[in-house]
């Protein structure tokens, strides 16, 4: 297929490369030039606007958040503006279910498709097209971009035909795997500050008990302290979590643990470390305890 692909960042980058080897005639458009030259070579046509990168039948964003969507999709040429009629736009972007409705709404006035499809996974996850893809939308505008999703992931999970349900799907992932990182992070800090070496304490819960990849991926990340370079930065995590309370409070679900982390992120951002990793809430969990770094 040929589509065209705004947005190569850290993951971006890697769904290019493999939507090439893939064999897809694929056009890229990144605000930043430099990062588009590296894919000229390995096949990509370089566009020089969001305009240009809307010419084929589909165009996928993959941004940091609402605001950067928002400017591609509203903006002067944008993707509502040039994307042919009957054109899809794919949103891989971890955005608000609000705007997601109000994408479908804006798309389908315009006579063009449009479908979510997060996904879960690092960046050696989308290097490797071990990404795991949630999607929604219409059943058969899905089935006409399955070769494309297919090329960049292990996995496709469809949830329904409003594409909003995949942004609660990712939502809801993120919370967990928020979950997931401040207990690690509680937990060892409490076994170091009681004399109990952590990386055994790691090595013995994800072999006995919590034997799965989160555990042992975050897990080791807290135990050994590498919080730089990160695979997912603490200041989009802070985002995820917002948008997930955003969410749940025009749903009126409470959600009290949430709130916890949301302001365990702040806290974490607060003390500089808005660009680490986001399982640098392991690193804020040893400060409160009075703990040093690990080295």
């Amino acid at each position: 297929m040929n589509a065209g692909l705004i947005g190569l960042g850290k993951m971006g980058s890697g769904i290019a490369r493999n939507l090439l080897r893939g064999g897809h005639g694929l056009t890229v458009y990144n605000r930043t030039a430099g990062r588009t030259e590296a894919l000229r070579g390995e096949g990509a046509r370089i566009a020089n606007s969001v305009a240009e990168a809307c010419a084929s039948e589909v165009v996928m964003t993959m941004v940091a958040d609402d605001a950067a969507l928002e400017s591609v999709v509203y903006g002067e040429k944008g993707i509502l503006a040039s994307l042919p009629l009957g054109g899809i736009h794919i949103s891989f972007s971890t955005i608000s279910v609000e705007l997601s409705d109000r994408l479908a709404a804006d798309h389908s006035a315009a006579r063009q498709e449009y479908v979510a499809a997060p996904v879960f996974g690092r960046p050696e996850a989308a290097a490797s097209a071990a990404l795991i893809v949630v999607a929604a939308g219409p059943t058969a505008i899905i089935e006409r971009a399955k070769p494309l999703l297919s090329s960049m992931s292990s996995r496709l999970v469809v949830f329904g035909e409003k594409p909003s349900l995949a942004n609660v799907v990712k939502l809801c992932g993120n919370f967990l795997f928020a979950c997931v990182i401040e207990t690690l992070a509680e937990t060892y800090a409490f076994a170091r500050k009681s004399g109990v070496d952590p990386t055994v304490l790691h090595d013995f819960l994800t072999s006995a008990m919590f034997n799965t990849p989160i555990y042992k991926t975050y897990g080791s990340l807290i135990t050994e302290g590498k919080f730089e370079p990160a695979g997912f930065e603490a200041r989009l995590g802070f985002k995820d979590i917002r948008l997930v309370l955003q969410a749940a409070e025009s749903a009126a679900v409470p959600m009290p643990v949430a709130s916890v982390i949301h302001d365990r992120l702040v806290t974490a951002i607060a003390r500089g470390n808005a660009e680490s990793d986001w399982s640098v809430l392991g690193r804020i969990a040893a400060e409160d305890a009075g703990l040093a770094p690990v080295k």
